[in-house]
């Protein structure tokens, strides 16, 4: 959200925010999946369903990037057609169901450990 909300005010140039947001979409990506995975196998069905369209949503965005752009972020692309709000807006989003999945998981811990 900061690299974006930098490039929108024009404190770093595009090509730069990109290649910084680019250097962790893969990592995003496996991580959520892995996490996704864990769930399933772990019979933790509500947390699974509640991964599974974020993990769905981050493989077909790194899936369908179109051959010739640097990555999910194209320097080139980034200011057009409104992508740049919409970066901000799907980062926004995944700001807010990581949250939620942090106390989430807080509360399933605690409640786990502590004594009956």
């Amino acid at each position: 959200i900061i690299t974006l909300s930098d490039l929108e005010c024009d404190y770093i140039n595009a090509r730069s925010c990109c290649s910084k947001l680019n250097k962790w979409v893969v990592p995003e990506v496996i991580g959520h999946a892995v996490v996704t995975v864990l769930m399933l196998i772990s019979l933790h069905w509500f947390i699974f369903l509640l991964n599974l369209p974020v993990a769905t949503w981050n493989i077909y965005r790194y899936i369908m990037v179109p051959s010739g752009n640097m990555g999910v972020f194209d320097p080139t692309e980034i200011h057009n057609r409104g992508q740049l709000k919409s970066h901000m807006k799907e980062a926004m989003i995944k700001l807010g169901f990581h949250l939620l999945c942090f106390f989430m998981y807080l509360y399933r811990l605690v409640y786990k450990i502590a004594p009956k």
